[in-house]
C-alpha cells in the first residue's frame, strides 16, 4: 500500500536528532514531505545534513520554553508554508527509583517529555484550528501504560503526554484535525542501548528481565527506528483518515496490549 497525503506537506518535527526523529524525518523526506527538524542543539541535527536541503529545515529549539516553540512555529508558517503535520518526539530518560529521584529531575522529565509536548501540539493547534485541517502524533512509550522498575518519572510523564494527547483530539476532532500516539517498546537507539550494561544487553531485553519485572518480547527482537517511524507516519497519511485520539503499540507484543 503506497501512503498518500503527505507529499508537499510541511511538517514539523521535535527530537529530530535522535534516533526515532531522526527515522521519521526520513520517512517523511522519502514521501515528498518537506520538514522541519527541531532539537534541542545543533549539534543534534547535524547528522541531517545529507538530506536535501530544499526540503529540511533545521531549527534547535527547547521544547520546554513555550515562547522559543511558539516563535519557531511564527517563523516556519511565515518564510516556509502552514504546518500540516506534528510529529512529538523529544523526549528524555530517567532510570531512578522514587526515592533516588530529585526534584529537578523529576521536573526536568516532565518538562520535555510532558510540558514539551503541551507546548508544540498546543502551538500547532493553534495554527491549525483555522484551516480545519491537520494531524499531530505524540511518541510516547509503552511504558505510559504498564508499571516499569526504576522508570517512574518516565512512565508518568509519558502517561500524561499520552492523555493529553487523546484529550487534545476530542477537542479538535470536529475541526477536521485528528491526534494519535504512537507507543514504542524497547527499540535500537541510544537512549536504549545507554541502558545495557554489556553487550548482552539486546539479548537480555528480549528474553525478559525477571529482576524488573519485565516480560520479554514475543517477537524476539528489538524495533528499529524505522519501525516507530514507519507507524508515525501511518498515522499522519491519508489511510489513517478515520483515526483519532488512538494509541499504537509497536513493542513487539511486549506488554500484550493493543
Amino acid at each position: 500500500m503506497q501512503l498518500t497525503g503527505l507529499a508537499g506537506k510541511l511538517a514539523f518535527v521535535t527530537g529530530a536528532g535522535g534516533g526515532i526523529g531522526r527515522a521519521v524525518v526520513d520517512v517523511l523526506l522519502c514521501s515528498g514531505a518537506t520538514v522541519v527538524a527541531t532539537d534541542f542543539s545543533e549539534d543534534l541535527l547535524s547528522g541531517l545534513q545529507h538530506h536535501p536541503q530544499d526540503r529540511l529545515f533545521r531549527r534547535v529549539l527547547d521544547v520546554r520554553d513555550s515562547a522559543a516553540v511558539n516563535s519557531v512555529i511564527e517563523e516556519a508558517e511565515n518564510t516556509i508554508g502552514p504546518i500540516g503535520l506534528g510529529i512529538n518526539v523529544a523526549g528524555i530518560l530517567s532510570t531512578t527509583t522514587v526515592t533516588e529521584t530529585d526534584d529537578a529531575t523529576w521536573r526536568n522529565v516532565f518538562a520535555v517529555n510532558t510540558d514539551g509536548v503541551f507546548h508544540v501540539s498546543r502551538a500547532l493547534a493553534r495554527v491549525m484550528l483555522p484551516r480545519r485541517s491537520g494531524v499531530l502524533v505524540t511518541v510516547s512509550s509503552n511504558a505510559a501504560g504498564i508499571p516499569r522498575h526504576a522508570m517512574a518519572a518516565y512512565a508518568a510523564s509519558k502517561a500524561a503526554a499520552t492523555m493529553f494527547t487523546r484529550c487534545l483530539g476530542l477537542e479538535l476532532a470536529p475541526h477536521g484535525i485528528r491526534c494519535n500516539i504512537v507507543a514504542p517498546g524497547s527499540t535500537l537507539t541510544p537512549m536504549q542501548t545507554g541502558m545495557w550494561a554489556d553487550e548482552r544487553g539486546a539479548e537480555r531485553v528480549i528474553a525478559g528481565l525477571p529482576e524488573q519485572f519485565k516480560i520479554g518480547i514475543p517477537l524476539k527482537k528489538l524495533a528499529t527506528p524505522q519501525d516507530i517511524a514507519q507507524a508515525v507516519v501511518f498515522l499522519l497519511s491519508d489511510q489513517a483518515s478515520h483515526i483519532t485520539m488512538t494509541d499504537l503499540y509497536v513493542d513487539g507484543g511486549a506488554t500484550m496490549r493493543a
